[in-house]
């Protein structure tokens, strides 16, 4: 069971909780798929800043969206002018749905990640990145597995899958440091899976956390 689901989904409601919150009857189909383009399109837009998760609250009257980043200070900018620039960029996004009522009532929040070397999706990128330019991928996963074990985690697993390095046969590397247990419910896995597009095709990237409790 622990190989074939997403560690994080197995674990809604015991430890973790939904990245969206609302609740819709007739207009669902609707607010999903605009939940779903304007997390897509944000993730993409502050990439740079180091973006590890979109929340979206929805209330009767009003809309709140909380992206979580390394690098919060890029995204407010000097006297908070990202932030009316991001607002503005949602709102264009948001305007495309006919049905989206109350445009004005939209706050977005910049909330800082902790500990950017515990967050699998952010690993996960920062590898997708590196096999991109073309380093050595032996040692972008040792890398990334001894930065994240120094940073407190119990355990790491990196798999990478696909033409490595350019091999003309398609394989898979793994690394592992501590234990990560996937069918322990107790535990706090972070899982993230990310493609790197290289000039040779595709390379997969999965990285599972095995956080501390309270980090």
């Amino acid at each position: 069971m622990g190989q074939k689901i997403n560690p994080q989904v197995l674990r809604i409601g015991p430890i973790y909780d939904w990245v969206s919150h609302w609740f819709e009857k007739k207009r669902y189909k609707n607010i999903l798929l605009e939940d779903y383009i304007i997390r897509k399109k944000l993730m993409a837009r502050l990439r740079s800043a180091g973006v590890a998760k979109i929340e979206i609250d929805r209330s009767i009257n009003s809309i709140k969206i909380t992206a979580f980043v390394s690098k919060p200070g890029m995204v407010i900018g000097r006297a908070g002018t990202g932030l009316e620039e991001l607002k503005k960029f949602l709102l264009s996004i948001m305007k495309s749905f006919a049905k989206t009522k109350n445009l004005s009532k939209l706050d977005i929040r910049i909330e800082p990640v902790k500990e950017p070397n515990l967050d699998a999706f952010l690993i996960a990128n920062t590898i997708a990145d590196q096999l991109v330019r073309r380093l050595s991928y032996k040692r972008v996963m040792l890398q990334a597995a001894e930065k994240v074990m120094s940073s407190g985690a119990k355990g790491v697993r990196i798999i990478l899958s696909g033409r490595i390095a350019g091999a003309e046969i398609s394989r898979r590397e793994k690394i592992q440091r501590g234990t990560v247990p996937l069918s322990t419910i107790r535990e706090h896995i972070y899982f993230a899976s990310v493609p790197a597009l290289t000039k040779k095709g595709y390379i997969g990237v999965k990285v599972w956390i095995n956080r501390p409790e309270g980090k």
